[in-house]
């Protein structure tokens, strides 16, 4: 099953994807996409549902971030032994945490926009996983029994703000739009083995990141389980797991994004995503004069 959030920024309502691929109004029976609608009873009940019987949405309606009203959104660093190795950094020994502030979090096409001061504005295409009930202390055999489902996330990163300005890597991954997440949101039964997706991610139409979910060091298993142990997670709650080989700061010499651009990301059966890319002053200046800016 997919499920979306569809309509206008900060109003969304919930929809799931058809097998026709068109979006079906699920607000007449769920309040959104976020909290307890992911239990898995709430989910199962979704199942149930012939998507013929809703209202089928508007093709062209913007879809926004799949999961709403999200509490906590973390990050694991260095993930991918390939992405490792072209940083120049050792394979960590325990999962690196890191924090995504939730006010980041955007559509899959809405406008990434790079903040002031920036010069080194990065890509990495990544999987999330969704949390589907309270989670403390969960053995990793369990773990995904509390796993609502998955989805693709661009975990934009500011390296200069990230990894020159002292303190923790999070005050380059918080800003505003560095979290686009969807489209969809994939339950696990539709997904199959979530260790073997390919991912892939496009600056301009040129392949940047070629990867897959097999090069993971710690796995989604590992990763939910690791975290209980120090965080109580909660249904809704976002982990993005980790990126690939192919970011801009691993080329020689580094390559950053710039206004003008334009990002292509996806992950097999999770959707894809684009986002033009702005210049905080270039999209204050579009928004000033009207003008689209995605």
């Amino acid at each position: 099953m997919k499920l979306v959030r569809w309509g206008e920024s900060g109003v969304e309502k919930p929809g799931l994807i058809d097998a026709a691929g068109k979006i079906r109004d699920l607000s007449g029976v769920v309040r959104d996409i976020a909290g307890p609608a992911l239990a898995a009873d709430s989910l199962d009940s979704l199942r149930r549902i012939d998507p013929a019987t809703l209202p089928e949405v508007p093709a062209g309606t913007r879809l926004g971030p799949c999961v709403g009203a999200v509490r906590n959104f973390i990050a694991i660093g260095l993930n991918y032994a390939d992405h490792a190795a072209e940083t120049g950094s050792p394979i960590p020994a325990e999962p690196i945490l890191f924090n995504k502030a939730p006010s980041c979090i955007v559509g899959p096409t809405d406008t990434v926009i790079l903040p002031k001061g920036s010069a080194k504005t990065d890509w990495e295409v990544e999987l999330a996983i969704v949390i589907g009930k309270r989670a403390s202390y969960v053995h990793a055999n369990e773990a995904l029994d509390y796993v609502a489902g998955y989805c693709v996330c661009h975990d934009v990163s500011e390296r200069e703000f990230q990894l020159e300005r002292g303190g923790t890597w999070t005050k380059g991954k918080g800003c505003p739009t560095f979290g686009p997440l969807g489209p969809w949101l994939v339950t696990p039964d539709e997904v199959g083995d979530v260790q073997n997706l390919d991912m892939w991610l496009d600056v301009n139409g040129e392949r940047m990141q070629t990867g897959s979910t097999r090069t993971m060091i710690f796995d989604v298993r590992q990763i939910v389980s690791y975290l209980s142990h120090f965080m109580l997670l909660e249904p809704g709650d976002v982990i993005t797991t980790g990126t690939p080989p192919g970011v801009g700061m691993g080329m020689k010499p580094p390559r950053y994004l710039k206004s003008g651009d334009v990002v292509s990301l996806g992950i097999a059966g999770l959707g894809e995503q684009r986002q033009a890319v702005l210049a905080f002053d270039d999209w204050t200046a579009k928004v000033a004069a009207g003008e689209p800016t995605n």
